[in-house]
């Protein structure tokens, strides 16, 4: 296989999408051949600063070859860490091409939004010589694993809602609740949502030390920057949005809070429950989640939305309705991998069900042994462990522990054992050192909305 005038070879492809180009692999290839060595730094909040040292090849004939590497590889870092500020160093024609794709007019046009909105400034390009590239400045910090006390954990998910009251680390009580955040507009709907759960908890508690809540979206500190349950509330209400929860707090007795990206509280759970770090959870549902936990259990303080970074090179791979942009993530983990390969398997779907109802229809028929949904599930098995090779390339991956109802049933079996079988034959060194699993008994036993309830520590 090729791809701009770089060959890659692999005995696993994904059958039912042979035109998918894994960012991973290719990119081990493409820099084999590569001398000219350019840098390129992503400052976020705070000061911190991540740097990442890579080459191109800097001639003529590779020009198409050195864009797109260092444009996927800059998109990856933005979406992977987070940032308002991306220093190219080292490349300055390039760095003048990537200026104008990110901007409100350019083809990074949704790029530029998010983290304008994320971080309420502009994005910035800054073209930089390879010797004025600032240095590293990161700050990974402990996240949760508290026990003691008693706790309030909250799970703010799209289409229902779950706490726990926890006392000494023991669920006391536990409920679940429909509820229908990403519709309404008024963020006062959420606000009373989030209050009925934390009274709830604390009414079955003498007392509440902490609350910790997780959440889908991005967070500077407790505040909801970007966030799917408040998917349609307007930007001009936003205030009320980014103190939602410790408003929530201070209204049952003004007790600490913490709030924490959803993916990080799972890669918490699976750290809590197997006792160790470096864990990535990936959660393949309406999206793909992702969170991470250092080898000392620590988060990076990234924002690790990579539904939308980038894991196919193929320009005319599905593109992600929001996004707009191709090859990312979301389209390859999550419910949405299913939709998209199933009627390439010869499986009919009506076009009038759901996403929900649609990927129920292709479990079902895997429960019954139909090859053709064995077909679909076995492909994602193959993007999973090409783009295990890419992740492992920007995190200290050593578990990588599957979540979402995508991974339940007999599909999720058939994801874990080929993403096994692929890595073990494609990438031997990565199959001996990443645990790629399903959570254990001990993590299902802490849940998200108890290892929620550990984030703060009570005793500051």
């Amino acid at each position: 296989m090729q791809y701009l005038g770089i060959s890659y070879e692999l005995k696993h492809r994904p059958k039912l999408d042979p035109d998918f180009i894994p960012f991973g692999v290719w990119m081990n290839e493409y820099e084999k051949g590569a001398a000219v060595p350019v840098s390129i730094a992503v400052e976020r909040d705070q000061g911190h600063i991540s740097v990442r040292h890579t080459h191109i090849h800097g001639t003529p004939e590779m020009a198409a070859a050195d864009y797109r590497f260092v444009e996927r590889y800059m998109k990856f870092l933005l979406w992977s860490i987070g940032g308002f500020r991306v220093y190219v160093c080292g490349c300055g024609d390039i760095a003048k091409k990537l200026q104008r794709a990110y901007t409100p007019e350019g083809e990074r046009a949704f790029d530029y939004d998010f983290f304008m909105k994320l971080y309420e400034r502009p994005l910035e390009i800054i073209d930089l010589p390879l010797d004025a590239c600032p240095a590293a400045n990161e700050s990974p910090r402990p996240i949760g694993g508290h026990l003691d006390g008693c706790r309030i954990g909250f799970d703010a998910g799209g289409s229902d809602r779950k706490v726990s009251a926890v006392i000494d680390g023991k669920v006391v009580y536990s409920e679940e609740v429909v509820w229908h955040p990403k519709t309404n507009p008024d963020p006062g709907y959420q606000y009373a949502g989030i209050l009925d759960s934390f009274r709830t908890a604390a009414s079955k508690m003498p007392r509440v030390d902490g609350i910790g809540v997780s959440s889908a979206g991005v967070f500077i500190g407790n505040a909801p920057m970007i966030s799917s349950i408040f998917y349609c509330v307007p930007r001009d209400r936003w205030d009320e949005v980014k103190t939602v929860y410790d408003r929530a707090a201070a209204a049952i007795g003004d007790v600490p809070i913490v709030v924490a990206n959803d993916g990080d509280v799972s890669a918490l759970a699976g750290a809590m429950g197997m006792g160790c770090g470096s864990i990535m959870g990936l959660a393949m549902g309406t999206s793909e989640a992702v969170g991470y936990v250092d080898q000392d259990k620590n988060v990076l303080g990234w924002i690790s939305e990579l539904a939308f970074a980038p894991v196919d090179l193929n320009e005319n791979a599905i593109q992600d309705e929001w996004s707009t942009d191709f090859g990312v993530g979301c389209k390859y983990f999550s419910q949405d991998a299913v939709i998209k390969l199933a009627p390439r398997a010869g499986i009919a779907l009506e076009e009038s069900l759901t996403p929900a109802e649609k990927l129920k229809v292709v479990q079902s028929l895997m429960e019954k042994d139909d090859p053709r949904a064995k077909a679909v599930f076995r492909d994602i098995g193959v993007y999973l462990a090409d783009t295990v090779a890419l992740y492992a390339r920007f995190y200290d991956l050593r578990h990588l522990m599957l979540l979402g109802r995508v991974m339940s049933g007999k599909g999720g079996d058939e994801i874990l054992e080929t993403c096994k079988t692929v890595l073990k034959e494609e990438f031997p060194a990565l199959y001996e050192r990443v645990e790629v699993m399903l959570p254990d008994e001990n993590t299902r036993r802490v849940g998200q909305s108890a290892a929620a309830a550990s984030l703060p520590d009570i005793r500051k």
